[in-house]
């Protein structure tokens, strides 16, 4: 009984460290993005030229461990441990004009994270894509890029993931994300909605359904959907 004993509270002691480190994370990553982040923009030239903080932030997320089934706290952790390393990404090929320049900065290139090495588009698409019916995700994933929906200067925290989701969802559907011409009827977005139709159109809704979910002023059912051309460029300050 008394080596159950022990072993209980062993367990219960590694859960409790690991909590703490979680909530260390979300410190460290909302600092580090309060302080680089602004308008949506990155200052790569800031981050280069001190590397500490980034390097700090995802040391420490290097032996979190998550679960899928503490799913905010999954959720948050990967969201945020995406957007901080794409912004390594680009660092570590700073001076760059787009992370598209650099082959396999999706696909190939590996991060430490959470015992994994692991690469951006595994994150995106095996560990939250596949694991969560969630077309919001691509709103609050940031690839570097100014096409991409806006980077925003705090960190994703499991208490208020929702919320911060929707908002950026909501930001990204009633700007610049998408361009209304009432006279020709006609509706145009960002690509990101044609490469992931699929995420779009759940449950037997439209497009335009899920534009009219998260816009205050709605699109007509009538209208013509269309796509513009992804930019490429880095989202520099």
């Amino acid at each position: 009984m008394k080596h159950i004993g022990v072993l209980v509270l062993m367990y219960f002691g590694s859960l409790s460290l690991s909590a703490q480190d979680l909530n260390t994370f979300f410190e460290k990553a909302d600092s580090f993005f309060k302080v680089y982040v602004a308008d949506g923009k990155v200052a790569y030239s800031k981050i280069n030229s001190n590397k500490e903080s980034l390097h700090e932030v995802l040391k420490l997320a290097e032996t979190i461990s998550v679960s899928k089934d503490d799913a905010k706290n999954y959720q948050a952790f990967w969201i945020n441990a995406y957007n901080l390393s794409v912004i390594k990404g680009i660092i570590d090929n700073y001076p760059t004009n787009s992370p598209l320049d650099h082959t396999g900065f999706f696909d190939k290139t590996t991060y430490n994270l959470a015992g994994k090495k692991i690469t951006l588009n595994a994150i995106e698409h095996t560990l939250l894509r596949a694991q969560f019916n969630d077309a919001r995700f691509h709103f609050v994933l940031v690839c570097g890029a100014l096409g991409c929906p806006p980077l925003i200067n705090r960190a994703y925290l499991p208490e208020t993931l929702n919320s911060q989701m929707d908002a950026q969802t909501k930001q990204a559907l009633n700007s610049s994300f998408l361009k209304v011409n009432t006279k020709k009827k006609r509706v145009r977005v960002s690509q990101i909605m044609a490469w992931y139709k699929k995420d779009f159109t759940m449950n037997g809704k439209t497009e335009i359904d899920f534009i009219n979910g998260y816009r205050t002023e709605k699109i007509p059912d009538n209208f013509k959907l269309s796509y513009f051309p992804y930019n490429w460029n880095v989202n520099k300050q």
